[in-house]
Formats: C-alpha cells, sequence, structure tokens
C-alpha cells in the first residue's frame, strides 16, 4: 500500500499534472491517500512526484491515520464502534491490519472518506522543493513514510 500526500499547492502547475493531482483525489495541501500497488498508481505517483510524498505504509501508522483523520459521510470521525458495527472486523487496528495485507480495502467501510486531512508536520518540512534525495520531502520516502505521517497525524 502506498500513502500519497500532497506537498505543493495549484500555482504553475502544468494540466496534465493537476489532472493526475485530481484522479488521485490530492485536491488540497496536506491531504492524503491511501493506494493500491498496482502499475496505473504507480505511474500516476510517477507522474506526480514533484508535487507529492509517497512510500509503503505500514499497518501502525495506516491504523493510527485511520483512527485520527478517518471520517464518514457527515464529518463524522471514524470509531471503533462503527467499525465493529458495520464491516466483520472488531477494531481500526484490525481492519488497518487486512488493509495493509490485501484481505480488505477501504470500500469494506461503508461511507469513510478516501481522503485523510492532515495538519502540517510538527517541526516542519525539510524543504517542499527538494526531493528527499536532496534533503527535502517530494518524492518517494519508501518506509519513512512513516515518520512524516506521524509528524502529520
Amino acid at each position: 500500500m502506498y500513502a500519497v500526500i500532497r506537498m505543493r499547492g495549484n500555482v504553475n502547475v502544468r494540466k496534465t499534472i493537476a489532472d493526475t493531482l485530481t484522479m488521485l483525489r490530492l485536491n488540497r495541501i496536506n491531504h492524503c491517500v491511501i493506494l493500491d500497488e498496482t502499475p496505473n498508481n504507480s505511474g500516476m505517483i510517477q507522474k506526480v512526484k514533484d508535487y507529492v510524498a509517497y512510500g509503503k505504509i505500514d499497518a501502525e501508522t495506516l491504523a493510527q491515520i485511520l483512527a485520527n483523520r478517518g471520517k464518514i459521510e457527515g464529518g463524522i470521525s471514524l470509531t471503533d464502534e462503527y467499525i465493529a458495527e458495520n464491516t466483520d472486523f472488531d477494531s481500526i487496528a484490525s481492519f488497518a491490519e487486512a488493509v495493509s495485507e490485501g484481505k480488505a480495502s477501504f470500500s469494506a467501510v461503508p461511507g469513510l472518506k478516501p481522503v485523510f486531512r492532515l495538519h502540517p508536520p510538527r517541526k516542519g518540512h525539510s524543504g517542499i522543493k527538494r526531493p528527499t534525495q536532496k534533503g527535502g520531502v517530494l518524492g518517494n520516502h519508501d518506509e519513512n513514510i512513516n515518520v512524516l505521517l506521524n509528524k502529520m497525524r
């Protein structure tokens, strides 16, 4: 599973990249989506790599994001009780584990919004104009995306 976070805004963005960001549902800065590792998703992520941070999310971080930032229709926070009543899972942690292993998808939870609206990172970014290889936050983080998501919880 990939976690993709939009880091840069709309000014001077080429139309093809803006369209790809819209297809990924990344319409605003600090919005995050969780995507499967498919060739289509990988190609779209590669196209917008200069505007997003992405990497492989683990189950623990996914559970934290779902608990803190997960919303259902109507702007109501996602809870363990809602998961237990409406799915086959008993808690957010077990649902996150199943999603990260590929045994479940976000569509298993009725009304779950696919976009997580995160805070700016605590202690700030290390630069939104540079890729990770040069000390910034843009591009592929691999497993270090979990550190960034923890800062943005």
